[in-house]
């Protein structure tokens, strides 16, 4: 019969194998950045740019994206102009609607102290044609300029098994 201090080692170590398994399930993003707005007012004339190489286009990607902003933002959500330019020289433009907030007026995602966190699917399965140096740019498209409380846009891109 194995004595209680060879238990209690088995128990402890069971239990850090358990704590880094968990610790390193987190998402795993083949591009991830995060851009501060500057004194938190978002301008017209600040284009927030994400710049990223693409190796292989036989994989499928979900490109996301996580805006910040205040809880006592004025909107509802926040329209936002979106291009991507290839390494082609192509660029494609689109304008996006970014629901921050639900129909009943409460926050998508998470919110803590004064600021909510919404992750937003911009694309479930996308797929690059072209290798080399892509740019998604994501530039302020309401009617009201500066726009304040955004706090920061982040651009994540998951590569999808």
């Amino acid at each position: 019969m194995p004595s209680k201090s060879l238990k209690t080692v088995a128990c402890c170590l069971l239990l850090t194998a358990n704590c880094l398994l968990l610790t390193n399930c987190g998402q795993d993003y083949f591009f991830e950045k995060k851009i501060d707005i500057p004194g938190q007012s978002w301008t017209y004339g600040n284009l927030l740019e994400f710049e990223f190489e693409v190796a292989d286009t036989t994989k499928t990607y979900a490109i996301l994206l996580d805006v910040t902003h205040a809880g006592d933002f004025g909107f509802q959500n926040c329209y936002v102009q979106i291009s991507t330019r290839f390494p082609s020289g192509e660029e494609k433009k689109q304008p996006v609607s970014l629901e921050l907030a639900a129909q009943t007026g409460i926050w998508n995602g998470e919110c803590s102290g004064s600021f909510c966190t919404v992750e937003i699917p911009l694309q479930g399965k996308a797929r690059f044609r072209e290798t080399g140096r892509h740019s998604i740019v994501v530039e302020q498209f309401m009617r009201q300029d500066p726009l304040p409380g955004i706090k920061s846009i982040s651009l994540k891109i998951k590569q999808l098994e």
